[in-house]
């Protein structure tokens, strides 16, 4: 670990960080486990990778908890993804807000059982005003809907015609209030994005990793970054 640590240089360190969990099925099936106990150890890397996160001094994290296309997993592992992360606000959100870590939502909150929306929006209304670090949970969220759902909200914001521009887009995404996606992880070695963060990853760096997710450890996020310093981001340019 702290071989791995002194290799990060002082210099650029992305300032959000957004990462495809994935993994956790494959890891309990090869532990002849139920995919819900992939679900808890996966959960349990959380709290470990934003203390690193805030070490390396990120601004942003943002996680794909739960995409809208996994409604279409078994309605058992769909509830009990719901009752993992009410467990997990409800167990860790004392030492989050003692972090001064904010608790952001991305995503649509309908559909959503009663008790997990209460638990995110109580989450997010209780860490408001953090802000040591963002941690993002996007639960049921998909990039397409997200925008087009900026769009339609940047039209219905309007009182007279006028030409829509990336900047004026931006407002209604919902990561506006966070900086620019700079570094995208994906684990367990699949090689594609999934509907996360479409627009938000334009410019973004790719890191794609065969640990599964309850396998990741702050070591393999440190080495991450250590990818990241060595890209040359031109951003289109010369």
């Amino acid at each position: 670990m702290e071989n791995i640590k002194k290799m990060v240089k002082p210099g650029p360190v992305p300032e959000h960080v957004g990462i495809i969990m994935d993994g956790n099925g494959r890891w309990a099936k090869m532990r002849n486990l139920p995919r819900s106990e992939g679900h808890k150890y996966g959960a349990d890397v959380i709290e470990p990778l934003m203390d690193a996160a805030i070490d390396l001094g990120i601004k942003a994290v943002s996680l794909y908890a739960f995409s809208v296309e996994n409604w279409s997993r078994p309605v058992s592992e769909v509830r009990g993804l719901w009752n993992l992360l009410e467990y997990f606000f409800n167990t860790k959100l004392a030492s989050i807000k003692e972090k001064n870590i904010r608790i952001k939502h991305s995503g649509s909150l309908r559909g959503l059982p009663p008790s997990t929306k209460k638990t995110i929006l109580r989450a997010v209304d209780e860490t408001a005003v953090n802000k040591k670090i963002t941690l993002n949970f996007c639960v049921n969220y998909g990039s397409r809907q997200e925008i087009v759902r900026a769009v339609n909200d940047w039209a219905a914001s309007l009182k007279k015609p006028e030409k829509l521009t990336e900047k004026k887009l931006e407002k209604f995404l919902y990561t506006s209030d966070l900086p620019q996606l700079d570094l995208l992880i994906r684990t367990s070695g699949e090689y594609r994005i999934s509907n996360f963060l479409l627009w938000q990853a334009a410019y973004a760096e790719l890191y794609f990793t065969d640990i599964l997710w309850p396998d990741f450890r702050p070591e393999d996020l440190y080495e991450s970054i250590v990818e990241f310093q060595k890209r040359e981001r031109r951003f289109g340019g010369i």
